[in-house]
């Protein structure tokens, strides 16, 4: 990774875009049907019920496999990550390769949307700059560390913040 100009240590999170939040839920959508479709076999026990189980049970057991590994690659090639300065962030894309770069000082407001939809919980943040187009990037789970971190790190650079709860019923 090449230098960043950011002073101090980093942590490094876990991001995503517009089309790995939508991934994701399709992801979980999946698995839960497979869930729903293991029940539904072993209650009913139609003829063959043992081969379409294991076959289904085979089935969700490859999908988990594929999750995880995806989780541990994505994370040794830092992609879709945010680096996390003490002065500032770093976004990187899919590929590993630096999306954008965010110093505290010019950042002017912070604007926090959240919601939970289809098994998957999202927060999507959109820093505006002065001088650059806006920043945005999703971060996905219930209480991620990041969440607590962005608006701790606003919140001592005096960044005016607005949390907007996306509510579907």
């Amino acid at each position: 990774m090449r230098e960043s100009g950011f002073g101090g240590g980093h942590r490094v999170y876990a991001i995503t875009g517009v089309l790995g939040s939508l991934g994701q839920m399709a992801w979980r959508t999946i698995a839960v049907l497979n869930v729903l479709a293991l029940c539904m076999l072993c209650v009913t026990r139609p003829p063959s019920a043992l081969l379409k189980i294991t076959f289904l049970a085979g089935l969700l057991l490859v999908w988990i496999g594929l999750r995880l590994a995806w989780r541990r690659l994505s994370a040794a090639l830092d992609l879709n990550r945010c680096l996390l300065y003490a002065d500032g962030l770093i976004l990187t894309d899919q590929f590993g390769q630096w999306q954008g770069t965010a110093a505290w000082a010019d950042v002017t407001h912070m604007k926090h949307t959240y919601g939970a939809w289809l098994f998957t919980v999202s927060h999507r943040f959109e820093l505006t700059r002065r001088a650059a187009p806006p920043i945005t990037f999703n971060v996905l789970g219930p209480g991620p560390d990041l969440v607590k971190e962005l608006q701790a790190r606003a919140a001592r650079h005096e960044i005016p913040q607005q949390n907007v709860h996306i509510r579907v019923r």
